[in-house]
């Protein structure tokens, strides 16, 4: 059975057609409209209208920027979004017309990766994308870990400097502030308005500082930018700190790191590593999680999803927790135990 996966991003609606296989057979794109919840409905009926109308798909799967409450049908908040307890699969469910399954999008990307990537085989993977902020989500033994409330990987909004940097979230100081595609914009912005020598290259490519972008300052860096070499580095770094965390926290075998940020590969991931290696509680005397990049690139969320949403009509639904529910414990009985019951019945 086909099915049609969604992904709602900071900056970008994103559908596609996915097989059973995990390919996408047609892809279509539109900007996130942020102005209002509605807009982005409409955004998402669009793109889903325009792939039906040359495929037959028998379900739809979305993947949301948000904190997706437990039965997976309202979005409580978005810190990039105008989503405030926004019963999105009620209403886009009007709507299409089809079975519809709604998952926070960075679960439906470590889904991807799990089944048809890089988190392939892995017993415990924790997925972290760099995008517009961050996003998490973490599978154990085949399962998605949502947490009780649905709302468990948001490690973009961990405090990792006391009074730091705002953040849209109301926080100060949260990881995606300083790793993420928005850190990297608006330090390089911060640099070219302060007219510092090093953002000359940059700003001529670009023409303005308020026009500079994250895969602008990307492009730079893979360009052999000195000063954008730099800020990736830096973002790695703080990669590198926000993994260890988690690695102390959650003991995974592999984190996979995806989302636009990670394109710039290794100007990333080495200084990742190394801040990794130097903060890894019990460093020498425990076996490291390894690091690997994302496999399926920026349509690891829409595949995701169309595979959460096909999975969802086979399966009855996991508990709250995210696991299947292990069968009560009985002690085993005698022989005699046995005969004993069944001359009683």
């Amino acid at each position: 059975m086909l099915a049609i996966g969604v992904d709602i991003g900071g900056t970008k609606v994103a559908a596609g057609v996915v097989d059973e296989q995990g390919t996408v057979l047609e892809r279509v794109q539109l900007p996130t409209p942020t102005h209002s919840p509605g807009a982005v409905e409409d955004a998402v009926v669009d793109v889903v209208g325009r792939l039906r109308a040359r495929h037959v798909v028998g379900v739809v799967g979305v993947g949301a920027a948000g904190w997706v409450d437990t039965d997976q049908s309202v979005v409580r908040f978005s810190p990039h979004l105008a989503w405030r307890n926004e019963p999105i699969r009620e209403r886009l469910g009007r709507r299409l017309d089809l079975p519809l399954l709604v998952d926070n999008d960075a679960n439906a990307a470590a889904w991807a990766e799990y089944r048809f990537g890089a988190g392939r085989d892995s017993s415990v993977m924790v997925c972290i994308t760099l995008g517009t902020g961050i996003g998490g989500a973490v599978v154990i033994n085949g399962a998605m870990f949502r947490g009780r409330y649905g709302m468990a990987g948001e490690f973009g909004h961990m405090t990792v400097v006391p009074g730091g940097h705002v953040c849209p979230c109301g926080n100060r100081g949260c990881w995606e502030q300083y790793s993420s595609g928005n850190a990297l914009e608006r330090d390089a912005r911060q640099l070219a308005e302060a007219r510092s020598p090093q953002a000359h290259a940059l700003l001529e490519a670009v023409g303005s500082a308020d026009r500079i972008t994250g895969p602008d300052v990307s492009a730079a860096a893979l360009a052999g930018d000195p000063m954008c070499v730099e800020l990736i580095s830096d973002v790695g770094h703080w990669l590198g700190l926000g993994l260890a965390n988690l690695a102390a926290a959650l003991d995974p075998e592999l984190f996979v790191v995806g989302g636009g940020v990670s394109e710039v590969g290794t100007l990333l991931t080495e200084p990742a590593q190394r801040a990794f290696d130097r903060t890894l509680t019990g460093r020498g005397f425990r076996p490291p999680a390894r690091l690997a990049l994302a496999e399926l690139g920026n349509s690891a969320g829409l595949i995701g999803a169309a595979d959460l949403a096909r999975q969802s009509i086979d399966q009855p639904p996991v508990r709250a927790g995210g696991f299947w529910p292990r069968r009560r414990w009985r002690p085993r009985r005698t022989r005699r135990q046995l005969r004993a019951e069944r001359l009683a019945g």
